[in-house]
């Protein structure tokens, strides 16, 4: 059986749109500039950046060797002195260098966090009243409702890091080129962009991933309905 491996960490790849969404952290966005919309420079842009973090060998191809590389690189992060053996001492400093980071991360979070809301209550706020009426809140819930609903019909393990390695290699050879790599993705631009326009909206993602639910809905139905006449 060829060896498989993940082109992007499943946690990396955060499109929000049809099939999940890529990066997280200080990796770059697909939308650089934070419009909610997805142009086609865009995505080259990021799909480039995303070729060379996967690439770890720069050897221009995806393939099992770019494990063995970062292998070596988070052993070397981990042997600060060195001298071929990872202490416990060394381990600790890990640890602690890690749970640092993650509390920078959350601090940024929360910033954000806090803008969102703020950015959430002016939608409502329909009126521009500075508070929000009971038809307001009401009008909010139920959107807030049917998004919740596409996100459950639209989720999918592995997302989009998956799909492009399922779609890149192309050949089955266990090895994804660059071509074969922006070909897989150039392929879900397209697929994604319903009205051709160079751009993937947020509607044209919201409808991509209600349309990917009602498919898997559909499979499921299908599955439940063999299995019940292979019982018979």
């Amino acid at each position: 059986m060829r060896n498989k491996f993940l082109l992007l960490s499943a946690g990396t790849l955060t499109l929000g749109f049809a099939t999940a969404v890529i990066a997280q952290n200080d990796r770059p966005r697909p939308d650089a500039d934070g419009d909610r919309t997805i142009t086609r420079a865009e995505m080259t842009d990021y799909a480039s950046a995303a070729f060379a973090r996967a690439d770890a060998d720069g050897n221009g191809r995806l393939d099992t060797s770019d494990r063995a590389v970062r292998a070596d690189e988070r052993f070397a992060r981990l042997d600060a002195n060195r001298d071929g053996e990872v202490s416990q001492a060394e381990l600790q400093a890990a640890r602690d260098a890690r749970m640092a980071e993650r509390e920078q991360r959350r601090a940024a979070r929360s910033v954000e966090r806090a803008g969102r809301m703020a950015e959430r209550f002016a939608r409502m706020d329909t009126d521009n009243s500075g508070g929000l009426s009971q038809s307001e809140l009401a009008a909010a819930r139920e959107a807030r409702g049917e998004r919740r609903q596409g996100r459950r019909a639209g989720a999918r393990r592995g997302g989009m890091a998956q799909m492009i390695q399922r779609r890149a290699d192309t050949d089955g050879d266990g090895t994804i080129t660059r071509t074969e790599f922006d070909a897989a993705f150039v392929q879900m631009f397209d697929r994604l962009d319903a009205n051709s326009d160079g751009a993937i909206s947020r509607e044209e993602r919201r409808t991509a991933r209600e349309a990917r639910g009602e498919r898997q809905s559909e499979r499921r139905s299908e599955r439940r309905g063999e299995r019940g006449r292979g019982r018979r």
